[in-house]
């Protein structure tokens, strides 16, 4: 059954208050993957990813919310993100998943500012 609106809208709420710190982890992991491993990097990606998930799994049941009226969001373009940080993560190469974090960043930022526009 289909979520209703002020479901959707609440999902977003929360996605917006979210989406700051993942777009902060972000960052600092990709430091972390640049050269500055620390002892809980591994942990740190983990959580991240699991994330990074989430916010994934409100975006596919709010996307007709968050483009209504407008493209906010391009899912093509977003995914397509997405699916090169997945093969980054199993091939466990920090600098590969350095740059597919880095390119991820700017539709997680976009994410958050298209939520924040529709809850108003």
């Amino acid at each position: 059954m289909e979520e209703s609106r002020t479901e959707k809208l609440e999902a977003l709420e929360t996605l917006v208050s979210y989406n700051d710190k993942v777009v902060k982890n972000v960052g600092i992991l990709i430091k972390e993957l640049s050269g500055q491993r620390l002892d809980d990097t591994d942990k740190f990606l983990d959580s991240i990813l699991n994330a990074i998930n989430w916010e994934i799994q409100v975006l596919n049941a709010t996307m007709d919310v968050i483009n209504k009226g407008k493209e906010r969001i391009i899912k093509e373009a977003f995914n397509e993100k997405v699916i090169a940080l997945g093969e980054a993560v199993k091939g466990k190469d920090d600098a590969k998943m350095a740059d597919a974090f880095r390119a991820l960043e700017p539709e997680l930022e976009k994410l958050g500012a298209a939520a924040r526009e529709v809850i108003g």
